[in-house]
């Protein structure tokens, strides 16, 4: 695959109105590590659930794979929002979170976004072999959730080994939307949710229904936290119905049921 430098999108961070709401619960802070692509959904959970968590709610984004890492390596944090259950696997695996706190919390699609002013002509997977796309941006396809979904998807079509010399490899699923919005990348494969943030990216096709993997986003308190029960309460909000609405509001579908697809 060829690589180029990757191109790193902005993350939403809680606005001060958001803030000071959030700390209206006093106490201590509650560390919340998240997948990209919740960047405009938690800071609104953070709001809407810090009273019931009674704590400050402060969270941090990144490609699933990499704040698993840095919970590998020490990083003091309370709580992981995965986009895969993989990466919660993995952590469990190692000890290092709480079995029992485990859930799942919200579903996604896939789509292929092009750029708005300029976009390439697709509408179907083959097309991605034109010869007028010429780069597809996707995320990490080995360890980051979205490029993993995206390569299983691509391996179901028979497209993975004729599509290598096309992909570019993003840090995360923002980084690619980015890519194809400043026209770095003819397209991007991204989460439904992600198309809906920009303004400069429009949806070519969403990927039909069966052809990815089940998308779950997983979450978890970890074990080294020093306030499990407020771990606790966070996700038990984030399940319920404040977390839910929100999440609902930014285009996140509800938690998938054993055996079922997005």
């Amino acid at each position: 695959m060829r690589r180029r430098p990757p191109v790193l999108a902005p993350i939403a961070a809680l606005g001060l109105a958001g803030l000071l709401a959030a700390r209206l619960a006093g106490g201590a802070e509650l560390r919340v590590a998240a997948a990209a692509s919740l960047g405009e959904s938690l800071p609104e959970i953070a709001v809407a659930c810090a009273t019931p968590t009674g704590a400050t709610i402060v969270p941090s984004f990144g490609a699933s794979s990499t704040l698993a890492r840095q919970i590998v390596e020490g990083a003091p944090l309370d709580v992981l929002l995965s986009a895969d259950e993989e990466t919660i696997d993995g952590l469990e695996r190692r000890g290092l979170v709480a079995p029992a706190s485990r859930v799942s919390f919200a579903s996604n699609r896939l789509v292929v976004v092009v750029a708005r002013d300029r976009g390439t002509a697709v509408a179907a997977a083959d097309d991605l072999l034109s010869s007028t796309v010429r780069t597809i941006a996707v995320a990490e396809p080995h360890s980051v959730p979205a490029g993993v979904y995206a390569r299983r998807w691509l391996e179901r079509r028979g497209l993975w080994d004729r599509l290598q010399a096309k992909l570019v490899p993003t840090d995360n699923v923002r980084a690619a939307l980015s890519t194809v919005a400043s026209g770095n990348a003819d397209v991007a494969i991204v989460y439904r949710t992600d198309a809906r943030i920009s303004p400069r990216v429009r949806v070519a096709f969403e990927v039909p229904e069966g052809e990815t993997p089940p998308i779950s986003y997983g979450a978890a308190a970890l074990l080294a936290s020093p306030q499990p029960q407020a771990a606790r309460r966070f996700l038990a909000c984030l399940t319920g119905a404040e977390g839910q609405a929100v999440l609902a509001r930014h285009g996140f579908l509800p938690p998938l049921r054993p055996g079922s697809a997005p």
